[in-house]
């Protein structure tokens, strides 16, 4: 399912997580230089300044439980434990005169901080 205002997709077994076409983009051309079947893993650890923390990682293996984002050629890994956090979030990419990045648009967080990889909920 396209949702044509904000050009995201969500996959139809989703949570509301959705993948920007940036994000794809970017994604696609990072797993184009890994083995077939690499996805970039987006995972929610405990730590950094405001509590939680966005983790990615590469990952060739899809396990039990895992959501599967998949959209132009760009496939992203969530576990179960961490989808929760990430509910109704949007993970674009950003490229900017002060930097790129991986960024997530998480309405379940309160608070986050500067760096945009630490977050409260």
């Amino acid at each position: 399912m396209t949702d044509a205002s904000s050009d995201t997709t969500m996959i139809s077994n989703s949570p509301g997580v959705t993948l920007s076409a940036s994000a794809a983009k970017r994604i696609a051309k990072i797993l184009s230089a890994e083995p077939d079947g690499t996805a970039l893993r987006i995972s929610v650890a405990g730590g950094g300044c405001s509590g939680f923390s966005y983790k990615y990682d590469l990952d060739a293996e899809k396990q039990p439980g895992d959501l599967v984002l998949e959209r132009d050629h760009a496939r992203v890994l969530i576990d179960d434990v961490s989808l929760p956090f990430l509910a109704g979030s949007e993970i674009d990419f950003v490229d900017s005169v002060i930097g790129q990045s991986f960024q997530i648009k998480n309405p379940n967080a309160t608070a986050s901080c500067g760096c945009g990889t630490s977050f409260t909920i």
